[in-house]
């Protein structure tokens, strides 16, 4: 393991130790890092997922914008706009940016703004640039959205459009916790309030240089990818779209819309991200296992019988994984 992964480590194991009993949510943040994606984080309210992206920009030292979602958010109020100022007595038009001009920005409640702002925001997570009036503007190199929604409450709601889902690299359901985890996130919170762990402290200043992120990235692509683990993500995507080749399983029943080519290119950059994480330079099936709920669960559309039977994105991806074979 070089220094880079064991630093990237690094930032894993201190950001979980802000956020208790979250540890899939910390490393899917750092693996859409990696692979400059943006994650889709779902859950109940209390979860811990404001907390787990804050947490993770300290450790990076770099600069956080929050964005608070309501139904009455214009798309200026997420990009920026131009402001009329005068200058040396001659009027002019001056950009001033808005929240999405930061390195980690947090979407919160993505669900609850409209159709028009979803979209601004699409075009900084497609593109990594923001068009206010004829100007382009440029965000910066490190650049990730971390969206929260509530999966619950849908009143007063926009959902996200399928092909805006597709977008997020990730979606990462976030439960809660289990009886020692909550137990010891009481003891943090305490001790938080008495002083002892707060970011004052020594221990808790730990921050990894963002130039080791951008290592890391370029290290990825030198990871070997074998020519069956191509055929693996390969028939895992095309299962979705052609379930009639299983017709022991339940996928043609579930599935009325498959997922799209991002898909496959999202499950090898995690899937080669995940082996990086582990100190290894090549992906296994396994790591394409471990990828596949968080990747592939939110790009295809279940049927209307899967809907009556309660069947959830989750039992369609369990059933792909046990119905499609390795080689």
């Amino acid at each position: 393991m070089n220094h880079v992964q064991q630093a990237i480590n690094e930032l894993i194991k201190r950001t979980e130790e802000s956020v208790i009993g979250q540890s899939h949510v910390v490393q899917a943040l750092v693996i859409s890092l990696l692979t400059n994606g943006h994650v889709l984080l779902e859950g109940l309210p209390g979860t811990a997922k404001t907390r787990s992206v804050k947490s993770l920009a300290q450790r990076l030292n770099t600069s956080f914008g929050r964005i608070q979602f309501t139904p009455d958010l214009l798309p200026s109020d997420v990009t920026g706009t131009e402001v009329y100022q005068e200058l040396d007595g001659k009027p002019q038009l001056m950009f001033q940016a808005g929240p999405i001009f930061n390195s980690i920005v947090l979407a919160d409640e993505v669900n609850r703004a409209p159709a028009k702002v979803q979209a601004a925001l699409l075009e900084a997570m497609a593109e990594g640039t923001i068009t206010v009036g004829d100007k382009t503007h440029v965000l910066p190199e490190l650049f990730m959205v971390l969206a929260t929604q509530n999966p619950v409450e849908q009143e007063g709601t926009y959902p996200l459009p399928e092909a805006q889902m597709d977008r997020f690299i990730m979606k990462v359901t976030v439960e809660y916790p289990e009886d020692e985890a909550e137990r010891d996130i009481i003891r943090l919170v305490r001790g938080e309030e008495q002083g002892a762990k707060t970011s004052m402290t020594p221990e808790n200043e730990w921050h990894i240089d963002p130039d080791l992120v951008m290592e890391a990235r370029r290290q990825l692509p030198e990871m070997t990818v074998s020519d069956l683990v191509e055929n693996y993500i390969v028939a895992l995507v095309m299962a979705t779209r052609k379930p009639e080749r299983y017709p022991d399983s339940h996928l043609t029943k579930w599935l009325e819309i498959g997922a799209s080519p991002r898909a496959s290119i999202a499950l090898d950059k995690c899937s080669r991200a995940y082996a990086w994480l582990q100190g290894r330079d090549h992906v296994t099936p396994d790591d394409v296992r471990a990828m596949a709920p968080s990747v592939l669960g939110h790009r295809f559309s279940l049927s209307y019988d899967a809907l009556a039977d309660g069947v959830d994105h989750k039992r369609v991806v369990i059933e792909l994984l046990d119905h499609v074979e390795i080689g």
